[in-house]
Parts: C-alpha cells; structure tokens; sequence
C-alpha cells in the first residue's frame, strides 16, 4: 500500500501531513504522489511521518511498509520544488470536481463556460477592441482581431453578434463556415472568394440560387448588396481562423471591401485569428501590401495588471467572495507561472490569458481540495506544475 492510498483509507489530510512535518503542502503533494522527497532531512522525515500516521491509527506495519515502497524513489539530483525551473505552462481542458465545490462552497463553477453578456470580463483593452468590432459593424472598416488561443477573440465576437441581435441593429452578420479551413489544400480546404460570394448570398438574398459562372455570381452578389443596403442595413463579414486564409483569398478582401453603392460601403469585414495573423499582415509581406494598407490591427494583449479583477469578476458572477478561496500569493503565483518575469530585454512570453487562468484555477482548486487546503497558496499553484 502506498502512502496516498493509506491516506485516502484513514480520511488523512495532506494538510495535516504538512504541519507535522513542517514542509510545505507542495512538498507534501510531491512525496504523495510522486514519491519524490526533499533533499534535505529525508530521513528525519520519514520517521516524522511514520510517527505521525502512527499516532492517527495506522498499524505500524502499514505505515513502515507504505514509507519504505516510498523511499526508493527520490535521489540527491533529483529536483525540489524549488528548484524547477519556472516557465509558461499551458494545462488541457480541466473540470472542477464536486468535491471542489464542495470544500469551497461553491454553488457553481467560477471559470465555466461563457452564457451570457453579464458574464463578459472587459479591461480597458478588451473594452477598446469591443468598440472597435461595434464600430466596424455599424459603419464600415476592415479590421483584424489578432490574439493568442483562449484570449477572448471568440467571445468578443459573440458579444457583438448578441448585441446586434438583441438591440435589433440593422446588421446582417455573414460568417462563412470555416470548419477544416486550412491555408492550402494539402492540409485542409481553403476558404476562396467564390465561398464568400455564396455566404453573403446567403445571408443577404436567401431565396436566391447562386448563378453558375463566376462573373454572374459575383456581380449577383454586387447586387444583392447594394438592394439590401438601399433597405436601411449594413453589412459584416467575419472569418474566424483567419490565420489559416491563403494569401489569395486575404488579397479578394480587398475586392469586397470595395463593393460601393456611391459613397457608400456595403460591406465591412472583421477578421479573427490568433498571432499568425498579423505576421501574414505585416508590412514587410509584399504579396499583401494592398490588404495592410486597408486593415487595421487589433491585438488583445494578456490580462497583466487585470488577473485578481478577472479572478474577482469570475467569482461575482457565483455570488462569491474570491479572497476567500485565494491568497494574494497564490494569484501572484498564478501570474508567474503563466507570464515568468524575464532578464531586462528578453522577450516576455506570456500565456496569462482568459482561458489559460481558468484551467491554471481549477486544476488548483481541486488539488486544494484533494490536499484539505482552506485556500488557494502559491505552493499549491506551483503544485499544480507537477500533479498535472
């Protein structure tokens, strides 16, 4: 039997653990679940622990036995806690357990999906980009929403479609599908001009079939516009994963953008992609010069400054108090791991975005809730490195 499982099997918390042996609770979950002691005084650890479960109840035997199948496994090379090297961290998709909820007392989950505009967190640079998006809906332009994955493109763009939807905005909204889109045919299909044409058409003049030559499709789209338009409505295109747009395609945009019914624009476009975006859109790329020359850039930077008001909106939205599950050291612990400080100079990467921080928290608060810890400490967010 191991120690978790002697643990597990005499309702022992990790906590407690700590305590009495006077190490960290991230030194603990180390010995626990990998089997990898400190350096120092491990043997006067072992018999503190040993002692320890001991006086909880175990059977001396069991106790000697789970420590000895634990002592094999640590080596004086072997890296502390301490001592690992910190870098950007990017957790798979976590799930908060219900004993989490449980052990906080959380009548739901304070990093759930997004279903409703109130659930929306907007720092002054996510404000910026909002109105921006709204702008280019509501008068024409052409821009690029470029982030990282999990920055919040996607729900900035959600928040705009139900904003014109609920405030009956005169905007027909066209989004082309861009399931398996891929910037050349090897990997996936492209999206071409000719697959715009047909959802705009779609959009804008349902009940019509789409013309079989080329010129005739488009100039029905030109149509269609400029009819549409005449009624009172605007018009937006937005591609997402437009990262993944060949070059040909992001040069036909142009084309459309063109689309004018005297001084009057019939169609605005938004792209949405991640970083790749705005390389392609660089100045230095002359095969799309003309496209720069039109697109403005918009970049979602990390939440930086924002994460305990982000950490903090989060918990609102349940009813709860945040500085009552996390330490102020655990959040800064959070903001390392995910943005590690960097020599004067050096290029900071950063992964402290939306979605990020939501799995970073889950998956620490349910290894707080597995250890029987009251709140979230740094040593269990750096825990949360090596546990998953």
């Amino acid at each position: 039997m191991d120690i978790k499982t002697l643990l597990n099997d005499y309702d022992i918390m990790q906590v407690d653990v700590s305590k009495a042996l006077g190490i960290s609770t991230a030194a603990v979950s180390q010995i626990v679940n990998k089997n990898i002691w400190p350096v120092r005084d491990r043997e006067l650890l072992k018999q503190k622990l040993t002692a320890f479960l001991i006086n909880k109840n175990v059977p001396e035997t069991a106790a000697n036995a789970a420590i000895k199948s634990a002592s094999t496994a640590a080596t004086d090379d072997a890296p502390t806690t301490d001592e690992l090297e910190v870098e950007p961290m990017l957790l798979r998709k976590q799930t908060l357990t219900p004993a989490a909820r449980s052990h906080f007392r959380l009548i739901g989950n304070p990093f759930g999906d997004i279903n409703d505009k109130a659930d929306v967190f907007l720092n002054d640079d996510m404000r910026y980009a909002r109105a921006l998006m709204d702008d280019a809906a509501s008068r024409g332009g052409f821009i690029a929403v470029v982030g990282e994955s999990g920055s919040g493109k996607t729900t900035l763009k959600n928040d705009l479609i139900d904003r014109i939807i609920r405030e009956q905005q005169q905007v027909v909204v066209i989004q082309p599908y861009v399931l398996a889109m891929e910037d050349n045919d090897i990997k996936g299909k492209t999206l071409k001009a000719v697959h715009i044409a047909e959802a705009i058409l779609r959009e804008v003049a349902p009940h019509e079939r789409p013309l079989r030559s080329a010129e005739a499709r488009f100039r029905q789209v030109d149509r269609a516009l400029r009819e549409s338009s005449r009624m009172g409505n605007k018009h937006v295109l937005i591609i997402e994963e437009a990262h993944s747009l060949p070059i040909p395609t992001l040069k036909h945009l142009k084309r459309f953008l063109e689309l004018q019914d005297g001084f009057t624009r019939l169609l605005s476009i938004i792209l949405i992609g991640q970083t790749e975006l705005a390389t392609v859109l660089s100045e230095q790329n002359a095969a799309v010069r003309e496209v720069v020359q039109r697109c403005e850039i918009i970049n979602i930077p990390s939440l930086g400054s924002t994460l305990e008001d982000y950490i903090q909106f989060r918990f609102n939205r349940i009813s709860s108090d945040h500085s009552k599950v996390f330490t102020a050291e655990g959040i800064q612990a959070i903001y390392d791991l995910l943005q590690p400080p960097v020599p004067k100079g050096h290029r900071v990467r950063s992964l402290l975005y939306p979605l990020a921080v939501n799995n970073l928290s889950i998956a620490a608060l349910n290894l707080a809730a597995d250890m029987g810890a009251p709140n979230i400490t740094a040593d269990i967010v750096n825990e949360v490195r090596h546990a998953y």
